[in-house]
């Protein structure tokens, strides 16, 4: 959705859509919005609580079934176990997504992590997609007219330009751009606390190789899990930057996470946007 500054400020039905890597301020942002009168639609607890419910839940029941003492509670129905998942705590998201290597410490496979992965992307997608009926229903059952889109970190891995489409059609694409201290301090933060991450399967196959070479591991199993989250995840970054890039140019606009970062309250974050359309 492309508009003028003017167009924007009479726009009374604010629909926004923000990209950007994991931590640049998303959802900081959107919390920051009147909750009166903006809905705030989170990308990843929508894959949590409605795409990958099952299979998160399977997971947790799996290696419950490894204690004996819950063992025999869940075979005979006397415990129930789900996740929490919240906006605040995807946690049970990014367990699910896991990381390759060791099993012994956790790690997977790769067929069953290409699996998990291939689970995720579908959920992103069907999430992305599932925008438009929110906007709808949203504002006929609770009267929302504003609504922020917090989409995932991994949006513009996907591939699938129909869903950019859809959230074009119906959202303002606002992409918030790191800076370089920024930049600095995420990849610091992957290296010290490595998070499960998604991947581009070709980027995988790209970089999973090299990394094995690198560290002179003869299979994946020899792998420790949080390695090659650390060392991969420079590259990923810096991947990742271009792709969203290229999405603004096409579909949306581009603000600075430094801009972000001033954002205090609402009149803040639309006079920013009218700023950026106007650029």
């Amino acid at each position: 959705m492309k508009m003028t500054p003017g167009e924007f400020s009479d726009w009374d039905a604010k629909r926004i859509t923000l990209l950007g890597m994991s931590g640049v301020g998303k959802t900081t942002l959107a919390d920051k919005l009147p909750k009166k009168t903006w809905f705030h639609y989170s990308g990843d607890y929508r894959i949590g609580t409605r795409y990958l419910n099952e299979p998160i839940s399977d997971n947790i029941k799996r290696q419950a079934m490894e204690v004996p003492f819950l063992r025999e509670l869940l075979r005979s129905d006397s415990i129930y176990i789900r996740s929490n998942i919240t906006v605040d705590n995807l946690v049970p998201v990014s367990t699910f997504l896991g990381k390759l290597g060791d099993p012994a410490r956790g790690g997977l496979s790769l067929e069953e992590f290409k699996r998990r992965q291939a689970l995720h992307r579908d959920a992103e997608i069907r999430a992305m997609r599932d925008v438009p009926e929110f906007i709808r229903k949203v504002e006929s059952i609770y009267g929302y007219r504003n609504f922020i889109n917090d989409a995932g970190g991994s949006v513009c891995e996907l591939d699938d330009p129909d869903t950019l489409e859809i959230l074009a059609e119906h959202t303002l694409i606002v992409y918030i751009r790191t800076t370089p201290e920024l930049e600095h301090m995420l990849i610091e933060r992957a290296r010290n606390d490595p998070k499960p991450l998604y991947y581009r399967e070709s980027f995988l196959d790209e970089q999973l190789p090299v990394f094995m070479a690198e560290n002179g591991y003869a299979s994946i199993d020899r792998m420790p899990p949080d390695q090659f989250v650390s060392w991969v995840f420079p590259k990923l970054f810096h991947s990742r930057l271009p792709r969203y890039q290229a999405i603004a140019d096409r579909y949306g606009y581009t603000v600075d996470a430094g801009e972000i970062a001033q954002v205090e309250t609402e009149a803040d974050f639309l006079a920013l946007l009218r700023d950026a359309l106007g650029r």
